[in-house]
């Protein structure tokens, strides 16, 4: 067996390039080694036997001409030979073993043998270790993965898009099944953007109507004087411009679902047509006089608080009645902020697909401030919100403009008065990043996720004048 007093283990970091000392044994030696880092490859004896991938004998001479804090502190402890074998694994190189001795040419090419051999079984070794902790992160990842799918798929089977296992959602999707089984109208409340059409569809799927048509009219959408024509169709000649007959929504869900979005937004004087229709199942196209029959299913959907519109005479009190049959409040985002991660995941796997982008990890601070900021377009804020983020995303972790929200940390007990601060805060922001433009694609609308009548609703509700996102001497 070789003379030796110095045995040294040295593996490759494959972040910094450096040989790193892992483990070392010196029991003559006066001082501690000075570092734990050799240095760079280039510039140690350890690091010129990696470059070279054989074992490598140094002198004292040699050692000294390294001119490194572990070559000079080796000198001073009066190590005169070095030995340098390569940890050669299937598939690269591990780092080092390394002897040291403090007599003159204490290692002879005969003795690169038993090195190189003892070199191999550490080899070895750490090479099934590096196998055993990437299998055991792979596996702990898959498990995540695991248990993440499992859960979408748990909400998807039934909801398809509608994500989530909050209590409060469950609280709202789980009349669903049972309501859809029948033909009772039914009325979804709730916040815009909450995600009103998709328990509708999900009400279609789950209903003896679901090989038939689901037509959707948002009532909001249509301008006044065309909504009429749009549900029940108009006969050739019923008006200027009217040159050929038309089929109106009603009769396309004939024996399938209608869903009238927005259904608030229907005027007084179309109100009694469409009470016909839930009571009698028939009506007149415009401009004729053939009664039609049909067999649909009704799903409306509002924002609006109905009840208070009845009371005003804005919304005929019969016709409200007839459409409240089967209540069914969505909740906000707010009242699901549990949901919210599970939300991120989804539309950062859809648009990074969407946009080939391969985004793999979502920063915890990023993730806390999506948790925590209030949402006051809800979940389809959130989507646009998820999108921006995406589209600003160049590797793979995402970079979410945090700056736009304005966080501000809403206290257990938070009164109505704090969240209509921040939502009115949020909302002028926005305003004021988009110069006071409400509508089209840049608008603060989009950005926000509202419709610009929802958005000029809110700012009359939260008393935002334009002076206060233009000031003065733009406003005026």
């Amino acid at each position: 067996m070789t003379h030796h007093e110095f045995a040294s283990l040295l593996l490759l970091d494959d972040e910094s390039g450096l040989l790193r000392r892992h483990a070392v044994d010196f029991p003559l030696a006066k001082g501690s080694l000075p570092l734990d880092v050799t240095g760079p490859v280039d510039n140690c004896p350890a690091g010129k036997a990696v470059k070279l991938g054989v074992p490598l004998i140094f002198t004292k001479e040699e050692i000294a001409t390294f001119g490194i804090g572990v070559t000079t502190y080796l000198i001073e402890e009066g190590i005169q030979s070095l030995c340098c074998i390569p940890l050669t694994a299937s598939k690269d190189t591990l780092g080092t073993l390394n002897f040291g001795s403090t007599r003159r040419n204490a290692f002879q090419a005969e003795d690169l043998g038993l090195f190189t051999q003892i070199a191999g079984q550490v080899a070895g070794a750490l090479e099934n270790e590096r196998s055993y902790r990437e299998i055991e992160q792979l596996k702990n990842r898959l498990a995540a993965e695991k248990q993440y799918l499992e859960g979408e798929i748990r909400t998807e089977l039934n909801f398809d898009e509608i994500i989530g296992d909050s209590p409060a959602l469950k609280k709202a999707l789980d009349p669903i099944p049972i309501v859809a089984d029948s033909d009772a109208t039914v009325l979804i409340l709730g916040e815009t953007g909450t995600g009103k059409e998709l328990v509708a569809r999900a009400l279609h799927r789950m209903s003896r109507r679901k090989e038939r048509n689901f037509i959707k009219v948002n009532c909001a959408a249509i301008p006044t004087g065309l909504l009429e024509s749009e549900l029940f169709g108009h006969e050739k000649g019923a008006f200027t411009g009217a040159v050929t007959q038309k089929i109106g929504r009603m009769e396309l869900a004939d024996h399938g679902t209608l869903f009238l979005d927005e259904v608030g937004e229907i005027p007084l004087e179309l109100q009694p047509k469409l009470l016909r229709v839930l009571q009698d199942h028939e009506f007149e196209r415009l401009g004729g006089n053939r009664t039609i029959k049909v067999d649909l299913r009704l799903v409306a959907a509002t924002n609006c608080d109905l009840a208070k519109d009845v009371a005003e005479r804005q919304f005929r009190s019969d016709l409200f009645y007839r459409l409240n049959v089967f209540p069914i409040h969505v909740p906000s985002l707010r009242e699901r902020r549990q949901d919210i991660p599970m939300l991120v995941r989804h539309f950062v796997r859809h648009y990074a697909l969407r946009m080939d982008r391969h985004i793999e990890t979502i920063p915890a601070e990023t993730m806390n401030a999506l948790t925590n900021w209030h949402w006051p377009g809800n979940v389809r804020e959130l989507e646009n919100f998820i999108e921006r983020s995406v589209i600003l995303s160049d590797d793979t972790v995402l970079r979410a403009p945090l700056a736009e929200l304005e966080i501000e940390m809403l206290k257990g007990g938070s009164s109505d008065h704090t969240l209509d601060t921040a939502e009115r805060q949020h909302i002028l922001g926005v305003l004021r990043e988009t110069g006071g433009l409400l509508s089209g694609p840049t608008g603060a609308a989009h950005r926000l996720g509202l419709k610009r009548t929802t958005l000029q609703s809110k700012m009359q509700r939260l008393r935002i004048a334009r002076e206060d996102y233009l000031g003065p001497k733009q406003s005026s």
